[in-house]
């Protein structure tokens, strides 16, 4: 799926590093802290949203006294010493970026996450030279399942839509990155698991680990 390629977009989190399951569990510990039990739907419900989206999401359907910026300051403390310092990179990450390095394809982030968690991570693995644009969600008008944020990215990397390919490992990612007009593989995760089959529905391939196409070319 190289071929005709120009550039590689990437999501981060449950895609290049193993993090998702951190944020259940953040959000268990901050929805306890206020008396409230994690709904079942909720991981899927926000799945894709921006940070700011995911913010006023809680805020209306948990009715908090706190503004946005109070909610992202509370999340972002308790994550920012998993990104810094516990977070890994995927299995044959490090070994794929390198083999696209050297067919010089262009590669850039698309992201829900925050900026800052972002960056500490990606510094934390030394792949930062890898990239030559990241976006979070943030900066476009609507997140994932919206193509917003891969629009962006191929923007950024003077890239056209479909000579793009997307590595995603939800089913808002995927479907963003179709509506994007580009291609996808879609990397396993054990957060998206359950919903392996809508996920293989849309994606043009599904992959186990990087390490199935880290020696491509």
């Amino acid at each position: 799926m190289i071929k005709d390629i120009e550039a590689v977009i990437f999501d981060l989190d449950g895609t290049l590093v193993d993090s998702m399951w951190i944020w259940k569990q953040i959000d268990i510990d901050y929805l306890e802290k206020r008396g409230i039990e994690l709904p079942e739907d909720l991981q899927k419900t926000i799945e894709g949203m921006s940070f700011t989206e995911t913010a006023q999401y809680f805020k209306d359907r948990f009715q908090l006294t706190e503004d946005l910026d109070e909610i992202k300051k509370e999340w972002m403390g308790m994550a920012e010493d998993f990104y810094a310092n516990q977070i890994p990179l995927k299995e044959g990450v490090w070994t794929f970026l390198s083999t696209l390095r050297r067919m010089n394809i262009k590669m850039g982030i698309g992201t829900s996450n925050a900026k800052d968690l972002a960056q500490r991570v990606i510094e934390k693995h030394n792949i930062l030279p890898f990239f030559h644009s990241i976006r979070t969600s943030c900066e476009v008008e609507k997140g994932k399942p919206h193509p917003d944020i891969f629009l962006k990215v191929a923007e950024d990397l003077n890239a056209k839509p479909e000579a793009c390919l997307v590595f995603e490992d939800t089913y808002a990612g995927v479907l963003a990155a179709k509506r994007a007009g580009m291609k996808v593989i879609a990397i396993a995760d054990a957060s998206s698991l359950e919903y392996k089959e809508e996920i293989c529905s849309l994606a043009d391939r599904y992959i186990e680990s990087f390490e199935e196409v880290a020696q491509v070319g």
